[in-house]
């Protein structure tokens, strides 16, 4: 198999299991406040694996972890120091290193239910502008509703940069007819409204990897009916279904042990079977997971 790029994996149980500073509400941003040296080391992990795009630790920089006070006072400088963390190692990486700069559903990830773009917009103001100088890519992740990523699309302009927009599905049994997101919205319509965006990629994240190849059948449906040049990805999760009304890293749950590093690649090669050229790993996988994709796509 050829032609596959490589993401990085999780970063907030990564710094976890690395001994950074780590707990609830701040998760992964505590390792920014606290202790950045650990931040580049895992960054540097997966870049040692054989990830060609590594995510800025800007995932966490939401109110909801933050706090608004917080937030208002010191997340444009921790985004920014996210972003330069993140490209220092792509610099100094012995291959070619992409930097995505991370960009949440800041009103709440899993929550379609609380997304209010008035609220949104001027959160995702300041990460765009802090993140900017540092970045090759945006990534919209964990996106449970289109609304979500047609407000980053508003925010980042035509910058230059090209927009990655992953979207996260529904994975608990819910909707059984066709892959939906989480707020019930088809991955058709989310991949159109994506095409319109002008989406360089669109992506799947933070699911069951289960539910990951239907979806991405139907993305590649959508973009080769539209005859567009865009590409299709996937970055699942490791741990069990969440109930309907949790948000992510809500709770820090256990990871399924079946999801070890060559039960995640069996799913990556059904993936890339169904179409996917980008794979990469979301909570939960690690830069083994990171190795043994590189390894073998």
């Amino acid at each position: 198999m050829t032609g596959i790029t490589i993401l990085d994996g999780g970063t907030g149980r990564e710094l976890k299991r690395m001994g950074a500073p780590f707990r609830q509400p701040e998760w992964s941003a505590l390792a920014l406040i606290e202790a950045p040296s650990y931040v580049t080391q895992v960054h540097a992990r997966y870049a040692e694996s054989g990830a060609d795009v590594i995510t800025t630790n800007s995932y966490s920089l939401v109110p909801f972890h933050l706090g608004a006070e917080r937030y208002a006072r010191d997340g444009a400088a921790l985004a920014a120091l996210a972003g330069t963390l993140a490209r220092d190692v792509a610099d100094h990486a012995a291959h070619p290193v992409r930097v995505a700069g991370s960009l949440p559903p800041v009103c709440g990830s899993y929550r379609a239910d609380l997304f209010d773009a008035a609220a949104a917009r001027p959160l995702v103001e300041v990460l765009v502008t802090a993140l900017r100088p540092s970045v090759d890519l945006w990534l919209g992740e964990t996106l449970s509703a289109i609304e979500e990523a047609r407000l980053l699309r508003e925010v980042i302009g035509r910058d230059g940069k090209p927009l990655w927009l992953s979207f996260t599905l529904s994975d608990d049994g819910t909707y059984h007819d066709v892959p939906r997101l989480r707020s019930g919205q088809t991955v058709e319509a989310a991949i159109t409204a994506a095409l319109e965006l002008e989406a360089a990629a669109v992506l799947f994240n933070c699911s069951q990897p289960e539910v990951m190849g239907a979806a991405v059948t139907v993305a590649r449906k959508v973009i080769g009916e539209a005859h567009r040049d865009v590409e299709v990805g996937v970055y699942a999760n490791a741990f069990p279904p969440m109930r309907k009304d949790a948000t992510a890293n809500e709770v820090l749950v256990d990871i399924r042990a079946d999801l070890d590093p060559p039960g995640y690649l069996r799913f990556a090669k059904a993936w890339v079977a169904h179409g996917a050229t980008i794979i990469g790993g979301c909570c939960g996988i690690g830069p083994e997971h990171i190795a043994a994709l590189r390894a073998t796509l």
